[in-house]
C-alpha cells in the first residue's frame, strides 16, 4: 500500500469496511471477494499480496 500511495482512508472510501481492515491488520483470513477489491483499489494482482507458505504441521512424503 505504501508503494502505491494507498491509505486506510482510501480503502474505506473504496468499499472496504472497518471490520475488514481490522481483519487485515490482524493477519486473519479474508475472502476472495475482499482480495479482489484490494487488488482493484491498489492496482495489483493477488500474487503481489498473497504468499503461500507450507503448513508446519504437514508432514513431508513418507
Amino acid at each position: 500500500m505504501k508503494e502505491k500511495g494507498v491509505s486506510q482512508y482510501k480503502l474505506l472510501n473504496s468499499g472496504l469496511d472497518n471490520k475488514t481492515l481490522d481483519t487485515l491488520k490482524k493477519n486473519n483470513n479474508i475472502t476472495l471477494l475482499t482480495l479482489e477489491k484490494l487488488c482493484n483499489i491498489i492496482g495489483c494482482t493477488p500474487n503481489d499480496i498473497v504468499e503461500f507458505l507450507p503448513n508446519p504441521t504437514d508432514k513431508k512424503d513418507k
